[in-house]
């Protein structure tokens, strides 16, 4: 496949998540449990996983694998905790002070419905950005360091709808949510490259994602 076409690709890929995923934030806003489980693997797995067969590639090629398992799992566990210091941080924003979520459930319970949203939106998110946006940016610029600084700036701005519709943050704590959010994606680059596989990516995410989901 050209370097043309896959740049076609990614930005196909890209500007559908976008504007879908988008719209959906702007006018619809249904459970965390439907929109993690069912909604957003459609919108972003689906058409990578077509992507994935239309380039008759495997799905080692977007980082599932279990190659370098260790050392993504140490790697995620141990970027991970300092993340979701950054997603204390993040949710701290928004209100100076943090809230359970209101939902009929005991605080385990509430727990283990955080983790299990967060993993499973991590999975569609890692694979889609880092398995996917940022390898296939690697193979046309042949460039690690460009293609992480571009994938994250887009990992970024998918993330604005979330600030202005549902955070709602004025526009100094938005500046700053949005950097943490490039940090975070660009971290995230780094693990993949030097795994190879979305697994310490995973980690990361669910790290990061947990306590903005648990504390709303």
């Amino acid at each position: 496949m050209t370097k043309s076409k896959t740049l076609k690709q990614v930005l196909g890929l890209y500007l559908f998540i976008f504007l879908v995923w988008g719209i959906y934030r702007y006018f619809f806003q249904l459970p965390p449990i439907i929109e993690q489980t069912i909604l957003k693997p459609l919108i972003w797995l689906l058409p990578l996983f077509w992507l994935i067969k239309s380039e008759k590639k495997f799905f080692t090629s977007i980082g599932w694998s279990l190659k370098n398992l260790f050392k993504s799992l140490y790697l995620g566990i141990g970027l991970g905790i300092v993340f979701a210091f950054e997603g204390l941080l993040i949710n701290n924003l928004k209100y100076g002070e943090f809230h359970f979520t209101k939902l009929p459930f005991s605080t385990p319970d509430l727990l283990l419905l955080a983790l299990g949203l967060a993993f499973v939106g991590a999975i569609s998110e890692e694979t889609v950005f880092r398995g996917f946006i940022f390898t296939r940016l690697q193979i046309v610029f042949k460039n690690e360091w460009l293609a992480n600084i571009l994938s994250s700036v887009a990992w970024t701005l998918i993330h604005l709808p979330v600030a202005l519709i549902i955070l709602q943050y004025p526009l100094e704590q938005m500046a700053v949510y949005l950097l943490l959010v490039f940090i975070f994606g660009f971290a995230s680059c780094l693990v993949y490259g030097r795994t190879g596989t979305i697994a310490a990516s995973i980690l990361l995410n669910v790290f990061w994602s947990w306590p903005i989901n648990l504390f709303r």
